[in-house]
C-alpha cells in the first residue's frame, strides 16, 4: 500500500512510500504477538520480591507451651507461620522472570502488529525532521499539525536524536523511540504510529521475512 508522505506542518511533500505487504500486509499471527508482548512484560519484571519464611525470622526458638494437654495445637516456636509475626509460608522468592523466544516469532509479532496498524489505517509516515532545541511545544506543534495530539502515539526515527527525544519526554501519551528499539507492545498499546522516512527504510531491512538479523 502507498502513503504520502507529510512534512512536520502536516502537509503533503508530494512524495509517497510503499508500505511492503510482506511487513504491513501479513496474515496476522495473535499467538505470536501473545508470546513476545507476554516476553516484554516479563522482562520488566525486577523479580526482586521477597519475604521472610521462618528460619528467617529474628526470635526465641525456646518451646513456647508444653507438648500435651494444653487443649491447644501443639507449637514449637514463635517463628512459626501461624502466629503473628512468624515467618511467611511458601512466600516470594527473587526469581527471573525472562524466557526465550525465537527470533523468527519475534520478527512475525513486529510484523503482525505492523499490518494491524496498517490495515486500520493508524499509520503515518513523515519526511526526515530534526529540531534545533529541545523544546516540548515544538514537538507538540508535529502532533497538532497530524491531528494526532490526543491519541497515543508512537513516533519511530531511523536514528537517535537527542533533541527530538528530549521534547517529547515530558509529553503525555507520547513516545518517541528507534528502529532497533521498537518493539511488538509498544505497537500494539499506541493507537497511531508516526515513522519517518529513514525509520519505513530502517525496518523494511531488519523486520522483512528474508532478513536474517
Amino acid at each position: 500500500m502507498k502513503v504520502n508522505v507529510k512534512n512536520i506542518s502536516g502537509e503533503d511533500t508530494g512524495k509517497s512510500v510503499e508500505l511492503i505487504d510482506d511487513i504491513y500486509g501479513v496474515e496476522p499471527n495473535d499467538h505470536a504477538v501473545y508470546l513476545d508482548v507476554k516476553q516484554y512484560l516479563a522482562n520488566q519484571r525486577q523479580g526482586t520480591h521477597k519475604s521472610k519464611e521462618r528460619a528467617e525470622i529474628a526470635g526465641s526458638t525456646r518451646k513456647i507451651k508444653r507438648q500435651k494437654g494444653t487443649g491447644t495445637a501443639r507449637a514449637g516456636s514463635i517463628k512459626s507461620p501461624v502466629f503473628r509475626g512468624g515467618g511467611r509460608v511458601f512466600g516470594p522468592r527473587p526469581r527471573d522472570y525472562s524466557f526465550k523466544l525465537n527470533k523468527k516469532l519475534k520478527k512475525l509479532a513486529r510484523r503482525t502488529a505492523l499490518s494491524y496498524k496498517a490495515k486500520a489505517e493508524r499509520v503515518t509516515v513523515l519526511e526526515n525532521f530534526n529540531l534545533d532545541a529541545p523544546k516540548t511545544k515544538s514537538f507538540l506543534n508535529i502532533l497538532h499539525a497530524l491531528s494526532v495530539q490526543q491519541e497515543k502515539s508512537l513516533v519511530v526515527l531511523d536514528n537517535v536524536s537527542a533533541n527530538v527525544y528530549l521534547s517529547s519526554r515530558n509529553i503525555p501519551n507520547t513516545k518517541v523511540v528507534t528502529v532497533d528499539k521498537l518493539n511488538t507492545y509498544e505497537i500494539m498499546n499506541a493507537n497511531h504510529l508516526i515513522l519517518s522516512e529513514g525509520a519505513v527504510e530502517k525496518i523494511e531491512s531488519l523486520f522483512n521475512s528474508k532478513a536474517t538479523a
